[in-house]
């Protein structure tokens, strides 16, 4: 090959220009030389360019001014047309660089008026920038999303040990168990855990003497490896779990994979005494290759399990009415939330006295014409101050610890609410209460002389907000666990039996006074979603890809119950049989998808299915009771177990039917409105569909309507197209009378004199001398 170059030494170059640089080595080879260079084999003069560069960019074709290609002079595009280096031209005589010029014109832009690129074309145009080592275009790249995003994230992920290692064996691992299975999908399981010992039981209250207090023995059972294909962390930054799963999934994804991941629980190894390893476990489904459909794909309901948790990244279900927290995440921030609060107060006090004693001061050294003036003064201190005690106490008359001493020495005289008469159900909840501790002896009579001095302080705390008296019930439930774990010595299986009997006994005869109490809202969000689930009567199973076919009789009586268990939930007064009934509900949901899809149903399945029973039933008072829950509930059922996912994503369906629009049930805007307004229904009752056994009004009333509807859209398209041809017979008529009118134009009508007589016909000829004789009749004789 033949390397074409200048005569230019080296000595002679500009300073800064690239010289023996990889970019502008790939210029020393140019294309096959011409027949004439390869014969003389003489150097060749500097290449001149013309003050107007036509450029050939693999195929694109630009047109730019020299000198803004030699703009920043340590470039390669500096230095290609510096001259020292040939480049081949095209036909039409462009300057040809093999590079695809897709986004050279972004460069150009930038030589030219410094313009930066939109942020969709942000990392293409910097890989341009890389190849023709445009420094001030790269640095200002740098600085833009996404890449100054990219940034951050790497710099997050260098925190993680062996991440780019770890990332690796997911795909390996996934590689090989799809390989081995034959399936275009594997699934692996995946541990990510933020702090160095993520062991947050609820019920654990000496955790933090044992995070630094422990021997050798019990390092090791804390420090175990939980039964996982890989774990990532721990780590020190302010990115959390989800943080982290977002780049698992971003950097799976960029290499072309399918990923979809959910939280399948957490680790729960037991690691000493009362102690569970609490680390959240994912699963990751890794897909190699999609699986082609025939039909249009519909976009169904689909909710990350991630989000299911707490945010925090505990590994405990949240809840939309915690801030997405868990209940112990949720009660931590409330405190500070609180403490600030009350910090804050104090403050304003304080500074409300200084201003007062030094207004009262002032007012000493003024004159005795004032004292009218200062014995309002005087009259005003003395409300304010009284107002500034009254807002103290109020923040701390409630003690954080409703056990303590203080407050059980308060209430001498018994409750009027113990005392009156109690209910039948009151009484047997009473006596099953006494019967299940007698087995317990001292524990026992502990126990239900800690709850009797609970319900007779909560008649005291009737006043307060729905908050602080869920605040009280919480602390309740948190003290008795601790002093059965610690003092009782109580194993944690009992413990949870003793707190479930204890929830039914004071719930049942605090419900009156705490269920949709007056105070709060409960009541208008219980019409606000009942109206809304009414106006929605006309949502189907097909608009939710629910994966339900009521036409199979089992099928059906598992929808019948699931709804009968969703609306039995408002006649119970315990949140524990509360949550029972959405359980049952949810596994009838399971059953019946599972008869549908003869297949085990998943979460994706799940969800809409249950937003489908939600809507069919319109269950009573669905707000109130959520938030009955949310508020008295033992927090260890809502946090884990099936009890707390499945009244999580209760809440989830919830918030999904106050926010339904028309992208989420895959219908137009239009028929969105009309279907919520009452205009049409998309449901229609066939009658080769009704039961023997259906009435007979009924019958004929969905037959009128049927009727009714048709002659409705017939008047419709009768009015459309007689309106069509009526417009059309206009528009025939001017297209008619335009003809006419263009004809008249062009050929104008003339009024010419009689004509002449056939007699007369040649007069005028004067030539009719040179005309030949007319013939002759002749006769032949035959």
């Amino acid at each position: 090959m033949v390397v074409v170059t200048g005569r230019e030494p080296d000595s002679r170059r500009p300073d800064g220009a690239m010289s023996s640089s990889d970019a502008e080595d790939d210029f020393l080879e140019p294309a096959t030389p011409t027949a004439t260079q390869a014969g003389h084999a003489l150097p060749l003069l500097p290449q001149e360019f013309p003050e107007v560069v036509p450029l050939n960019i693999g195929g694109a074709h630009f047109t730019t001014r020299l000198s803004t290609l030699r703009r920043y002079e340590d470039t390669m595009l500096a230095a290609m047309f510096s001259g020292r280096h040939y480049i081949p031209t095209d036909a039409e005589g462009r300057y040809f660089i093999d590079r695809d010029g897709a986004h050279f014109g972004d460069v150009l832009n930038f030589l030219r008026s410094g313009d930066l690129p939109p942020r969709e074309r942000v990392r293409a145009v910097y890989k341009e920038a890389q190849y023709y080592a445009i420094g001030p275009l790269l640095e200002q790249l740098e600085n833009m999303q996404p890449l100054k995003g990219e940034k951050v994230r790497q710099a997050f992920l260098g925190l993680m040990p062996y991440y780019k290692d770890h990332l690796e064996r997911i795909v390996e691992i996934a590689r090989l168990r799809a390989v081995q299975r034959k399936a275009r999908f594997a699934k692996l399981k995946v541990c990510v855990f933020k702090e160095e010992m993520p062991i947050t039981p609820y019920e654990c209250p000496l955790l933090s003497s044992l995070r630094f207090e422990r021997s050798e023995s019990d390092g090791q059972l804390f420090e175990h490896h939980c039964e996982v294909d890989v774990s990532f962390g721990p780590w020190e930054a302010v990115a959390d779990v989800y943080d982290l799963l977002h780049c698992l999934v971003t950097d799976l994804s960029a290499q072309g994979l399918t990923v979809d991941h959910q939280c399948i629980g957490v680790c729960d190894k037991h690691l000493i005494n009362h102690y569970y390893c609490k680390r959240p476990i994912y699963e990751f489904k890794i897909t190699w290759w999609k699986k082609m459909s025939l039909k249009s794909e519909r976009r169904g309901i689909h909710v990350d399990q991630s989000e299911l948790l707490c945010k925090k990244g505990c590994g405990y279900y949240g809840n939309p009415a915690w801030q997405g927290f868990c209940s112990k995440c949720w009660r931590e921030e409330y405190h500070k939330a609180r403490q600030k609060q009350i910090q804050e107060d104090w403050e304003l006090a304080e500074r409300l006295q200084r201003e007062e004693e030094e207004a009262f001061a002032s007012s000493q050294s003024s004159q005795g014409a004032q004292s009218l003036t200062f014995s309002k003064f005087e009259e005003k201190k003395t409300n304010e101050k009284t107002r500034k005690v009254t807002t103290v106490k109020k923040f701390f008359s409630a003690s954080s610890r409703v056990g303590s001493k203080k407050e059980i020495q308060e209430p001498k005289a018994p409750s009027p609410s113990i005392n009156r008469q109690t209910s039948i159900e009151t009484d047997r909840v009473s006596k099953e209460f006494i019967e299940f501790l007698k087995t317990f002896h001292k524990t026992g009579q502990e126990i239900y002389k800690q709850t009797k001095l609970f319900l007779e302080a909560m008649h005291y705390k009737r006043d307060f907000s729905i908050e602080e008296q869920s605040e009280c019930t919480q602390d309740f439930y948190q003290n008795v666990a601790e002093r059965m774990q610690t003092r009782g010595k109580v194993p944690p299986e009992r413990v949870e039996k003793i707190m479930d009997q204890i929830e039914k006994y004071i719930m049942t005869r605090l419900y009156k006074y705490v269920f949709c109490p007056e105070t709060t809202d409960d009541e208008k969000k219980d019409l606000a979603i009942q109206k809304r689930i009414r106006a929605l009567h006309w949502v189907t199973p097909q608009m939710l890809c629910v994966p339900v076919n009521e036409e199979i009789p089992e099928v059906s009586d598992m929808v019948v119950k699931a709804i009968t268990d969703i609306i039995e939930m408002d006649s119970k007064r315990v949140p524990r049989d509360k949550l029972a009934c959405i359980t049952k509900c949810s596994k009838h949901i399971f059953n019946a998808i599972k008869i549908t899809k003869n297949e085990p149903a998943s979460a994706d399945d799940f969800l809409p299915t249950l937003i489908y029973i939600v809507l069919k039933g319109n269950p009573p008072r669905l707000q109130s009771n959520i938030q009955y829950i949310t508020r008295f509930c033992n927090p260890s059922r809502l946090m884990t177990g099936e009890d707390g996912y499945y009244f999580t994503n209760l809440c989830c369906a919830v918030a999904f039917i106050e926010k339904l629009d028309a992208q989420s049930l895959n219908l137009s805007q239009e028929d969105f409105d009309r279907y919520m307004s009452g205009q049409t229904s998309p449901r229609k009752q066939e009658s080769e569909n009704w039961s023997p056994d259906a009435c007979l009004g009924v019958k004929q009333m969905y037959k009128n309507l049927d009727l009714l509807s048709q002659l409705n859209e017939r008047q419709e398209r009768i009015m459309n197209e007689a309106k069509k041809l009526e417009k059309d017979l206009i528009d025939w008529t001017d297209g008619i009378a335009k003809e006419v009118q263009d004809i008249v134009e062009k050929y104008p009508l003339e009024i010419r004199p009689p004509n002449q007589s056939l007699a007369s016909i040649d007069s005028e000829n004067v030539e009719n001398d040179k005309l030949p004789p007319p013939l002759q009749p002749q006769v032949y004789a035959g």
